[in-house]
């Protein structure tokens, strides 16, 4: 029920008001100006009803005091004897909602008030849309910034920076529209994460804030970040289907409030330098920012130098080209396209699609993997090969012209046409050249 502070000198006015509104709303009652800041401080009324005229300190008065002890618009209706406009007009002049003159009318005092209480309404319900992500439904940035400003001057707890590993080559492979779905169940797993007293809001595309009150130890930031990390992979195959080859995870940047300070703009830089550590150091992982919160791995003692190619070389030296997991043939893309200049023929990426027909000897997933395998071992070790999910593969052709483009294809055709998986699946390919 809405709570409405009624302020008059005249007892009798304090409760002819009262007995009106008792029947919609709860009341409380100042017979001063003085008596009502105090009253307003403690009740925390919806809005005030007070009498413009009063001794000591006017209803004007009252008005401006109390939204400068606030710091906000606090929703002012006068009463008054007075029947000129001039009092009327600096009413309004000072925000007042409305004005209603004595003698009080029941049914016009109650309309007017309804009238208050329905804007007030409808303008909290604008604030709290205008607050919303429209996508996820989680905090906006502006709105969660707004939040944890206020938060971390007063509260215990961790402030966290959560960031998509892999999301770009989601939006780049399937489109985003399913970028746009896998932000949604993700948002949906940081609620499953937290309580409903901590604070998420979504600051970025795929950037994520989180405060969680009262959490302070590393165990318990390296239990969420597990948890996300495993229910993002979980979602994602039943998103892209449980092949997906997308190296799909969370980094998760941390800093103690109030440990590391109170000032949100401060927080945010030791977060984000924290969730950069995480990034530099294998992703899909935490790190708490601050002496005697490190997570990090200590580093092996440096390799002589005739270790580097075993470092560093495939360990599988098998025949027909590399397999890749796709961020590694990503990389490998974006460096042949950074370096096209100094090769002396061009290189060529394709993406073969598998489909299944009625008349299929074999289960499309069955197929899938057997093609890979006619793929990789078609294909000549200078070259690559990656799978998109369980029916897309991609392969890298290097120093390739295109009539030698054109042999390959067709002996990946042949290869695969031998194989009994084949029958009753259809094969298309797209390729590109790699252009500067």
């Amino acid at each position: 029920m809405k709570k409405i502070l009624v302020v008059d000198d005249m007892q009798v006015t304090l409760m002819i008001a009262e007995n009106i509104l008792s029947t919609k709303y709860k009341t409380v009652t100042a017979s001063s100006g003085e008596e009502a800041v105090e009253v307003f401080r403690r009740e925390k009324p919806d809005m005030v009803l007070s009498d413009l005229r009063m001794p000591g300190m006017s209803g004007f008065e009252l008005q401006l005091t109390l939204q400068k002890e606030s710091r906000a618009t606090v929703p002012f209706m006068f009463m008054t004897a007075d029947k000129t406009e001039e009092a009327e007009m600096k009413g309004f002049d000072n925000g007042a909602m409305d004005f209603v003159r004595k003698p009080l009318n029941p049914d016009l005092l109650l309309r007017r008030i309804g009238n208050i209480m329905q804007q007030l309404e409808n303008i909290q319900a604008l604030e709290e849309n205008a607050a919303i992500d429209r996508l996820t439904g989680l905090l906006n940035k502006t709105a969660v910034e707004k939040k944890l400003r206020k938060i971390c001057q007063g509260a215990q707890g961790a402030l966290m920076l959560a960031d998509l590993d892999g999301f770009k080559m989601v939006n780049d492979m399937y489109g985003p529209g399913t970028g746009d779905d896998l932000l949604i169940g993700f948002s949906d797993i940081l609620r499953a994460a937290v309580r409903p007293i901590d604070i998420i809001g979504r600051v970025g595309g795929d950037e994520f804030a989180v405060f969680c009150q009262g959490l302070s130890s590393e165990s318990g930031v390296a239990k969420k970040s597990e948890y996300i990390n495993e229910s993002l992979v979980e979602y994602a195959k039943d998103l892209l289907g449980a092949k997906m080859n997308v190296p799909l995870g969370v980094s998760v940047g941390c800093v103690f409030v109030p440990a590391e300070g109170t000032d949100f703009s401060e927080l945010t830089q030791k977060a984000d330098k924290a969730l950069y550590s995480v990034k530099q150091n294998g992703k899909h992982g935490y790190h708490i920012f601050g002496e005697g919160h490190q997570n990090e791995e200590v580093p092996e003692e440096a390799q002589p130098a005739d270790k580097i190619e075993e470092i560093l070389f495939e360990s599988n030296k098998k025949s027909g080209a590399l397999q890749l997991p796709l961020e590694g043939f990503s990389s490998m893309y974006r460096f042949l396209r950074r370096t096209l200049s100094i090769h002396s023929k061009p290189h060529c990426v394709l993406m073969f699609s598998l489909s299944g027909g009625a008349g299929a000897r074999a289960s499309l997933d069955e197929a899938a993997d057997k093609f890979y395998e006619v793929l990789q071992s078609t294909l000549r070790r200078s070259d690559a090969v990656s799978r998109i999910d369980d029916t897309r593969f991609l392969a890298l052709l290097t120093n390739t012209t295109f009539p030698e483009f054109t042999n390959a294809v067709d002996r990946i055709e042949q290869n695969w046409g031998k194989v009994e998986a084949s029958e009753g699946t259809e094969l298309s390919y797209e390729w590109s050249p790699l252009e500067p």
